[in-house]
């Protein structure tokens, strides 16, 4: 995938307790070096960023951390998956680490977390990078994800995952989706396979994309509040965020840069990493 990396570095499985739930992450590079958190995206876990991780670690810690719902982490019995809910999971997180400040990197969902965080804790987050990640979202691109998840999510096989993904994303290399799927399905007592993340968040019924007005006003106003230095990083051919958004959200943000990245679509860093 043209990775350049000092060294073929592994991730250590952790965990830490939020809200009454068990939380996994992946920790790598040393403790020493400056930390950056990384958020995924909705229906994706911790090892979405390990190709940016192992480019990454040899000067930074890295902890990437499945949210709530998702991965290996708990799934909320009660449904609770608020932005105020996924704040709440980042600063436990923070305090289990130990740390007075660190870096953020978010994509989709996990932007969107990432970026409101940042603007309601000015004195934790030093720097931040969202990635295609936005207050509204291309409709396009939503319904296109809420079609994929709204599939069959049991299947006998991996290879039908494998097939579901690569019917989905065409342009990236089959290998590299096998390695992302075996850490996103679970087997199932009858020897099936089905999704990590909650079944509730893949209803046909729930339009997880659709966002008050009082919510996306929120979040635009959360823009004007940062602080930190922000990179927004879109795909060039995103079905998400819209270049006129995405300038939007720069001339909103005080010390901020706009890249647009090349062979790259919503998934940013698993289309062109």
């Amino acid at each position: 995938m043209g990775i350049k990396f000092s060294y073929n570095a592994l991730p250590q499985d952790k965990y830490f307790e939020s809200d009454g739930m068990r939380f996994h992450y992946l920790d790598w590079g040393e403790p020493k070096n400056p930390t950056i958190i990384m958020l995924h995206g909705f229906a994706q876990q911790s090892h979405s960023w390990d190709f940016v991780a192992l480019g990454l670690c040899d000067k930074f810690r890295i902890v990437a951390f499945d949210q709530r719902g998702h991965g290996d982490s708990d799934w909320s019995q009660n449904h609770n998956y608020s932005l105020n809910d996924y704040h709440n999971d980042i600063d436990n997180l923070i305090k289990h680490l130990g740390l007075s400040e660190t870096l953020m990197v978010g994509m989709s969902m996990g932007g969107r977390n990432a970026f409101t965080y940042a603007a309601s804790h000015p004195d934790l987050v030093s720097a931040l990078v969202v990635v295609d990640a936005a207050p509204v979202a291309q409709s396009s691109g939503r319904d296109k994800i809420r079609n994929f998840v709204s599939q069959e999510d049991v299947h006998p096989s991996i290879e039908e995952f494998v097939r579901m993904v690569h019917g989905y994303t065409p342009n990236r290399p089959i290998d590299q989706i096998w390695g992302s799927i075996k850490h996103n399905v679970k087997q199932l007592s009858d020897g099936s396979w089905t999704w990590k993340y909650d079944k509730f968040l893949r209803s046909p019924d729930r339009d997880f994309r659709s966002e008050s007005k009082d919510v996306s006003d929120a979040m635009w106003a959360s823009l004007d509040m940062l602080k930190a230095p922000t990179l927004l990083v879109v795909g060039e051919d995103s079905d998400i965020v819209s270049l006129d958004v995405a300038n939007q959200m720069i001339n909103r943000i005080s010390n901020s840069q706009l890249v647009s990245i090349p062979n790259a679509g919503h998934r940013v860093m698993g289309d062109n990493p």
